[in-house]
Order: structure tokens, then C-alpha cells, then sequence
């Protein structure tokens, strides 16, 4: 039978709509008909005409732009999530229904009494207090619903530690608060649920999401593949290749894990399994570098705008900084899909089944400009909001330019709807994260723990990274992206922050530790979707997709102990020395993951290409030149070994 027809009927038996349910609570939503559907869309565009037009005409006053946002938030997640599995997907319940009318009148409460509410600050009404407790408990719901239960276990405890801190041990001991103070706080101020998480999902990170949505119906994301295909197709291993770039590539109008890997994963897994890659290794692959795409400069996850938030730096800023640490990453995969092809004897596609590279960039390679426009506005200082926008402006333009790849009226209101819903998750995520973020601003918590884990450790470094590290997985253990950056941030960078290390390397630190949550054992979401595309074992999906993602678990402990890496104090000449000799050092860390360079590695060998690797990805002289010379020792040794001409061959 055909390869194409295999892959296609294989494609065919997956239910993708099933696998991200199951692992992307932001996708699991209703699929509903008739006046239902027309309403939550009519909804959804305001949503997204309501924050152009901010964008455009100016923000509204902090706690209004924040409320009128969390409004909008709150009634789609309630109309369009069920409150259980059991719920039918294909009508409403006049429980949703309600909520949705209540949340939407808790959300407009300070719109409609925002005077009042500033005038009598800390001194607040029966009213405005059952109003802020209603408030409190529609964010952690429609947090279940939309982000998942983690978030709002972690939230739930928070609460009760702002209240019954008393009675807590040790460094964790605070007076406690009462229940009206705890929910004014969260909700009266811009300390918790309207903080500053919220206030950035308000203004410019939906604006991006936006952005991904007006791309995506351009057709950008097909040109993303058909480009990924024509470069990497016929290279050895070329499906899993193809995985890694496409998936690079997308991490741009992607804000999610899970569906990153779902949608490039439901065709390059069975091409990977097709050509003889297993199950547990084709599902990791697409997982790992389909979490990269949370730290893939210039657009990262919309947690680094957060992140550009808290620190007080610019968004170019933060992108420049992840330029070599995300150029190992995916580096680092792309040597051990190499060389595990080649371990394996593994062929790429044949040319006849893959799209011409000319012919791809030559019908549409006017799709790319407004990631141009929007990268160079950034990075010269424009404000991520006049980005976006022009951006979002410069996606329809060239959209004009072909006859396929034009909008009209029906495509632009799809793309303003898919937008409202796409930031439905990071809206409800912000809020939810606000909570956190509120009750260690009132109980002192960042600093309790950044003291407790630096005692923990010692008051040394690499004990205190070490723990860090371990709390950030944990934390970032089932929940998004910007919900996961948000908990860590606040939680254990203040550890780092103590030891005097720089702030934004700090941030970076957890940043990443937190994304690689998505394919680290036992709650790897990215790993587990990965799995059930390629009908593998869940655990040893994450466990070999942790395996690819080795960078990640080693590169943030070289930035922190030299920040050259984020090119922070560096010149032009030595970021061309530490990109240089770093990607020697992920060959050589590659080569001793894998076990294999022109033939098998033995283990005593793979330990010495292991530490050659290490000395190369932490800049400088000495240590480049011993790394150099190690990996340089091992691949000579294995040529001897291997590939060494005998006076036995003709």
C-alpha cells in the first residue's frame, strides 16, 4: 500500500480534538449550534473590537481596562466551558448560563461604581465585600474550568495561608488577615486579581494572541511547514527534523505547549513512526520542540512579556537575552534526532513527496513580513502595543497579495473571534495568578521563601539553584505557561534575587524551568499529548522528550554563573565566540546523550564527551579551549575506531 495512503488513514484514526481536551483545557470547550454559537460569537469579537480599540484610542484607567477585560473573560468561560465532563459539549446549561450572567455582573461591578469604590478605599461596604467574594470564587471556577486544577489547588492554599498564617511554623509565621481584608486586597486593588498579570493579559498580550490568529488565517502556519519540509525533508531523519523547525517555527503565533505538539505533531509523528522511529521517541521529539516554542525569539510565550513587566526592562530586551540559550535548545535536539537516525539507519522522505523550497518561499514568502515588522518595531523600542497592532495590520495587508491568502469580512471577524478565545486561557490564568501574586504582596511570602530556600541551601549558589530549580518544576507541574512563570517568578526567584544574581537571570532561570514542566515526569501535558498521537507509553514519552530537552535542564545554570550567555555585558566579538563554541558543546553533549558518533559510545567515553560539552557552553578561553580538546580527543578516537582506513580494505 502507499506510504501517503498509510499516513493519511493513520492521521484519519486520530481523534485530535479528543487528545487536546484531554491535555489543553484551553481547547476543551463547547462545539455549539444556532443562536448559542452566534451569541458567544458576537461576544467574543466585541472582545477583541473593545481591546483594539483601547489599544488604539488609549487605555482605560488601570482597575477599569483590567475589570471590563476579566468581564469579557468571565462570561465566554462560563458559557463556553462545561463544569464537568459529564455536561453535553452541544448546548448550554441553565447553570453555566447563570453563572455567566452573575460573573458578568461581578466583573462590571466596579465599572459601574468605580468613583464610589475610589472615594471609600479601605473602607469598603457589605456589598462590596460579598461583590469581592464572589469575585474571588468565579476566578478560582472558571480557573478549573479553562486552565486546569493545579493552579487552583495552589491558589486555594494561598488563601488560606493569608488567613491562617498564625498559625503556621517557623519563617512561614505571619499575624494573619481577616476574610473582608484578604478579598478588598485581592480584588479592590492592583496587588491581586487586577495586578500586574492581568494587566499585562489586558493590554498587549492579547493584542499578540490577536496577532497569531490574524497570521494563522493568512495560512502562515501551512507555509511554516511546507517551508520546514522543503529544508529538512530529505535530510537523514528528515519527519523528525521536520518536527523540530516546524515546530520552531510555529512557536511564534502559538501560545501552548499541548497544541503546539497537536497540531505539527498530528502529521510528523506518523511520518517519524513511518520511517521506523519509535513510538515513545517520535511522540518526545515533537513534545520537546514543541515546548521550545514558549522560549523561540523574536514572539516568545506571553509569559515573557510578564516577564518584561516584573523586571522593568523592555520586551527586546528579554528576546535578545534568548537568543543563544533557545539556539541550544532546539540545536540540542536537532543533533539528537540526528544522530539517533544514524544510530538507527534511519533514510529521510523521498524528494517526489516533499514541496521545492523555491517554489515555497517564491509563492509565499510575502507571509513573513509581519513577523519582520513586528520584530523590528520591537526591537527598536517600539511600545509592544503599537507592535501588535501594526502587526495585526501588516498580517491583513500582505494577506491581499494573493487570491488564497486574502480575508474578507467572514475570515476577519474568524480571526477576531479565534483571538478572544485564544486568550481566554491567559486572561483566566492572569487572574487566577493574581491571587498568588496578591497574597504575597500582603503576607511578605516572596521574601519568607527566597530566605528559606537560601537557608535551605546554605546560603551557596548552586544548592540554592538546585532547589529553585525543583520548585519550579513542582509549580509548574499541569499549569500554562504564563500562569506557571507567574508562580514561579514570585515564588522562587526571590531565592535568586537574594544571592545577588542579576534579575533578569534570575527570571530567565525560572522562566525555563517552568516551560520544561510541560515534558517533565509525572506531569508532562506536552509529553503526555505527544504520547497519545504516537500510541506510546506516557512516561517514557516525557522521560525521552526530557532526554532531548537536555539543554534546557543544563543551559540556565550557565547563565546564572556567566550571564554572557544572555549577552548581558558582552561585545559583538565574544557573542560570536560563546555562540560558536557553545553549539560544539550541545554537539558534544548530544553525542554523549545519545551514545553514538560514527559508531557506538562506550560509557566511559560518553562522559568524556559529556564534559567537553559542559566546558564549551560556559564561556570562556580556558574553558573552550579544554572542551575543544576533549571533543576534539573522542571524535578522533571513534574515527580510529570506526572509520580508519586498514591495510585489509582494496
Amino acid at each position: 500500500m502507499d506510504k501517503n495512503k498509510i499516513l493519511k488513514e493513520q492521521v484519519q484514526e486520530l481523534d485530535l480534538d479528543e487528545i487536546i481536551a484531554k491535555y489543553d483545557k484551553e481547547s476543551n470547550f463547547r462545539k455549539l449550534s444556532g443562536f448559542a454559537m452566534k451569541f458567544i460569537t458576537a461576544l467574543a469579537i466585541m472582545f477583541s473590537l473593545f481591546q483594539l480599540y483601547t489599544a488604539i484610542f488609549g487605555v482605560l484607567p488601570a482597575q477599569l481596562q483590567r475589570s471590563i477585560h476579566l468581564t469579557f473573560a468571565f462570561v465566554l468561560t462560563y458559557l463556553m466551558y462545561p463544569s464537568s465532563k459529564k455536561m453535553p459539549k452541544n448546548k448550554m446549561h441553565w447553570i453555566d448560563i447563570t453563572l455567566a450572567v452573575i460573573s458578568g455582573l461581578v466583573g462590571l461591578y466596579i465599572a459601574f461604581n468605580y468613583n464610589g469604590l475610589l472615594m471609600r478605599a479601605g473602607d469598603q461596604t457589605p456589598m462590596d465585600i460579598f461583590v469581592a467574594i464572589l469575585a474571588v470564587l468565579f476566578v478560582l471556577e472558571a480557573a478549573r474550568r479553562v486552565v486546569g486544577l493545579p493552579i487552583v489547588i495552589i491558589a486555594s492554599v494561598f488563601l488560606l495561608y493569608a488567613k491562617f498564617g498564625a498559625y503556621m511554623p517557623g519563617f512561614f509565621n505571619h499575624r494573619g488577615y481577616s476574610v473582608e481584608r484578604i478579598v478588598s486586597h485581592m480584588y479592590y486593588t492592583t496587588e491581586g486579581i487586577l495586578g500586574t498579570p492581568i494587566a499585562v493579559s489586558a493590554t498587549f498580550i492579547f493584542l499578540f494572541i490577536l496577532f497569531g490568529a490574524f497570521l494563522d488565517k493568512t495560512g502562515i502556519g501551512k507555509f511554516f511547514i511546507d517551508l520546514a519540509n522543503a529544508i529538512a525533508g530529505k535530510a537523514v531523519g528528515g519527519p523528525a527534523k521536520v518536527a523540530v523547525l516546524s515546530s520552531a517555527l510555529t512557536g511564534t503565533i502559538s501560545g501552548s505547549s499541548v497544541a503546539n505538539t497537536v497540531g505539527t505533531g498530528s502529521f510528523t509523528i506518523p511520518l517519524m513512526k513511518s520511517l521506523g522511529y519509535k513510538p515513545e521517541f517520535a511522540g518526545a521529539v515533537e513534545a520537546a520542540a514543541s515546548t521550545g516554542g514558549q522560549l523561540m525569539p523574536p514572539i516568545m510565550g506571553a509569559a515573557a512579556f510578564l516577564m518584561a513587566e516584573f523586571i522593568g526592562i523592555p520586551y527586546s530586551s528579554i528576546a535578545k537575552a534568548a537568543v543563544i540559550p533557545a539556539l541550544l535548545y532546539f540545536t540540542g535536539i536537532w543533533i539528537m534526532v540526528d544522530l539517533e537516525a544514524r544510530k538507527t539507519g534511519m533514510k529521510g522522505l523521498d524528494a517526489s513527496r516533499l514541496p521545492k523550497l523555491a517554489k515555497v518561499l517564491g509563492e509565499r514568502w510575502f507571509l513573513l513580513l509581519p513577523i519582520v515588522v513586528i520584530v523590528y518595531m520591537l526591537m527598536s523600542g517600539t511600545t509592544p502595543i503599537k507592535a501588535a497592532l501594526f502587526g495585526i495590520l501588516s498580517a491583513v495587508i500582505v494577506g491581499m497579495i494573493r487570491k488564497e491568502t486574502r480575508m474578507n469580512l467572514k475570515t476577519f471577524l474568524e480571526a477576531l473571534e479565534m483571538g478572544a478565545k485564544g486568550a481566554l486561557g491567559v486572561a483566566i490564568a492572569c487572574a487566577c495568578a493574581g491571587i498568588i501574586v496578591g497574597t504575597v504582596t500582603l503576607t511578605g511570602l516572596g521574601l519568607k521563601m527566597g530566605n528559606g530556600l537560601v537557608a535551605l541551601a546554605g546560603g551557596m549558589l548552586l544548592p540554592t539553584l538546585f532547589l529553585t530549580m525543583i520548585s519550579s518544576l513542582i509549580l509548574g507541574m499541569g499549569a500554562p505557561t504564563t500562569a506557571n512563570y507567574i508562580i514561579t517568578s514570585t515564588i522562587a526567584a526571590p531565592a535568586l534575587l537574594k544571592l545577588g544574581v542579576n534579575p533578569l537571570t534570575a527570571h530567565m532561570f525560572v522562566f525555563y524551568f517552568g516551560i520544561i514542566a510541560d515534558i517533565t515526569p509525572p506531569v508532562a501535558l506536552a509529553a503526555f499529548a505527544g504520547s497519545a498521537i504516537a500510541k506510546s507509553d506516557p512516561i517514557k514519552t516525557g522521560i525521552n522528550a526530557s532526554k532531548l530537552a537536555i539543554a534546557a535542564f543544563l543551559i540556565p545554570y550557565m547563565f546564572v554563573i556567566n550571564p554572557q550567555l544572555l549577552l548581558i555585558d558582552t561585545t559583538g566579538l565574544e557573542i560570536v565566540q560563546i555562540t560558536i563554541t557553545s553549539l560544539i558543546g550541545m554537539f558534544g553533549i548530544g553525542i554523549a546523550m545519545e551514545g553514538y558518533i560514527l559508531g557506538k559510545v562506550n560509557g566511559i567515553l560518553r562522559i568524556i564527551f559529556l564534559l567537553g560539552g559542559l566546558a564549551l557552553i560556559d564561556p570562556g578561553l580556558y574553558t573552550d579551549v579544554i572542551g575543544i580538546a576533549i571533543i576534539g580527543f573522542g571524535i578522533f578516537y571513534q574515527w580510529f575506531k570506526y572509520r580508519r582506513p586498514t591495510t585489509h580494505q582494496a
